[in-house]
């Protein structure tokens, strides 16, 4: 387009000299042949009136060409400051053509995150208000659960808000309930613009359903595809999940095994049967996950559209179903038993009642044993039926008692002095993850009274508080968990307590309790 102009340019450059150069001939020459020149002067004007409007015709087009390159300039290069990592771009354009005329429809507003990348895992947890029930809070606590150090520095868990006048009370409830987590990088939320959805009205009904669940399933297949995008870029493995689950115990472990173990060149690894719970795919893989799923998110539910592409990739039309099936055997393979369980009562779409189980998860682990010191139990809790104290200590059972309130605790009294070195204490379980202890401290009761009080003196070494009542504040309970060291310069002790300082609004589970005696490690 810019070579045309320039051509039109100096065409009318040249036909400019050659008028004026007909203007000194016919001042020059015009008695002897007027009407010759008169002639070459229309002919002329009329030149010039057809260069000047091909002139504004290239320029419009040249305009035009610019103004698309300064829009993709714009995509890939203009970012928002505060947006550091952009989408992985697809025909995103093709399929929703209305983005065309949102610049900023692609990107998602990102209310909690450290812009973590480069990890081993993604995983993406898209969470809706419902009705009834929200699942989202237990369903991160069964996934933080046991995770170590090390593996919360390799993950990332992005929690995909749909409901952009939700977000910010999701954002509270997790900065809350996890602060940590937030701080370092772990959970991210983020919800999309509201520009990115086209008009869902009017959608074909298709296979029997009603217009609000074609509407809900379609929105749903947009939603999957924007956060799966926006996951891409950080990690080398993408785990789609959903805000009503529970996980088992080292859930990612079981993944990098089961992944490590795979022989051939897969598309998903299916950690549950149910929806699209608990799949596995490489991150690579999702742009071309994506497309296939923008091309008829109309049409069908996600889960159907992952089989069908399946299908176009490697089943024969001249083949029987049987072969089929054994060749899409090969790009999604099952993992058994199940990594996660389906929670969830009340779904996303109003009204519907989902009571799905995963067959394949088998029965929960709800609590641990451990082998530890003789103790007398006490605690001022209202114990629910059988789950006493008793239970969890000596590894048969766990501790569940009605909601506590400021001043409850649990106590555990040595029958002689003991050196405890390690301590953990976790509350909640995989049936009730939510039953946990809140805002709950860990103390112990030194036996030797001086040397608590040169410990209560001597702050900047050991920075232990006491109680009036001659404890020491040893820990706190975070995310539902107490665990730690205890600085062997305590001395014996004859007592470790778990004080309740703040009415809770949940049920307390203790699920496992583990002290280490130093005389065991000798």
């Amino acid at each position: 387009t810019a070579s045309l102009l320039l051509y039109s340019l100096s065409c009318l450059l040249l036909d400019c000299l050659l008028f004026l150069t007909l203007q000194i001939n016919y001042v020059l020459f015009a008695g002897n042949d007027q009407d010759m020149y008169q002639h070459q002067f229309l002919e002329l004007r009329q030149r010039l009136l057809y260069a000047e409007k091909e002139n504004k015709k290239r320029s419009h087009e040249l305009s035009s060409a610019l103004d698309e390159i300064k829009h993709i300039v714009l995509y890939f290069l203009c970012l928002p400051v505060d947006l550091k990592l952009p989408m992985h771009l697809t025909n995103l354009y093709y399929y929703l053509p209305h983005l065309r005329e949102y610049e900023d429809a692609i990107f998602p507003n990102v209310v909690i995150g450290q812009q973590r990348t480069g990890v081993s895992l993604v995983m993406g947890i898209p969470t809706v208000k419902r009705e009834k029930q929200s699942y989202l809070m237990s369903t991160l606590r069964s996934l933080l659960h046991g995770l170590s150090e090390k593996q919360k520095n390799d993950c990332v868990i992005i929690i995909f808000v749909v409901n952009a006048e939700y977000v910010n009370g999701v954002a509270e409830s997790v900065k809350t309930s996890f602060p940590r987590e937030v701080q370092s990088g772990v959970l991210e939320i983020i919800s999309p613009p509201a520009s990115y959805y086209p008009d869902l009205s009017n959608l074909r009904k298709t296979f029997g359903d009603s217009e609000d669940r074609v509407r809900w399933r379609t929105k749903q297949n947009l939603d999957y595809s924007f956060l799966m995008l926006y996951a891409q870029p950080k990690g080398t493995f993408y785990l789609q999940l959903e805000d009503d689950i529970i996980a088992k115990p080292d859930y990612i472990q079981s993944i990098e095994n089961f992944a490590a173990e795979q022989s051939q060149d897969w598309m998903v690894l299916e950690f549950s049967q149910l929806g699209f719970i608990g799949k596995l795919f490489k991150s690579e893989d999702l742009p071309l996950i994506v497309e296939f799923f923008l091309m008829f998110y109309k049409d069908k539910p996600i889960d159907w559209l992952l089989d069908h592409l399946f299908w176009v990739k490697v089943c024969n039309p001249e083949k029987n179903a049987a072969h089929c099936e054994k060749e899409k055997a090969k790009l999604r393979i099952r993992a058994k038993p199940s990594l996660f369980q389906h929670m969830g009562l009340h779904s996303s779409l109003s009204g519907k009642i989902q009571n799905l189980k995963d067959k394949d998860f088998g029965k929960s682990v709800l609590h641990k044993a451990h082998n530890n010191p003789p103790a007398k139990l006490t605690t001022s809790l209202r114990i629910y039926q059988q789950y006493t104290l008793e239970n969890v200590y000596e590894g048969k059972g766990y501790f569940w008692a009605s909601a506590p309130v400021a001043g409850d605790y649990i106590s555990f009294t040595f029958l002689k002095p003991l050196k405890v070195e390690k301590y953990l204490f976790r509350s909640g379980n995989m049936d009730y993850p939510g039953d946990i202890l809140y805002d709950t401290t860990v103390e112990v009761l030194p036996a030797d009274v001086t040397v608590r009080k040169v410990l209560v003196g001597n702050r900047s070494k050991f920075n232990y508080t006491a109680t009036k009542d001659g404890y020491l504040k040893i820990g706190a309970f975070e995310n539902g968990i107490a665990e730690g060291s205890i600085d062997l310069s305590v001395g014996e002790i004859l007592a470790i307590r778990l004080l309740v300082n703040s009415d809770s609004p949940v049920w307390a589970i203790l699920s496992e309790v583990s002290l280490l005696i130093k005389a065991l490690l000798d």
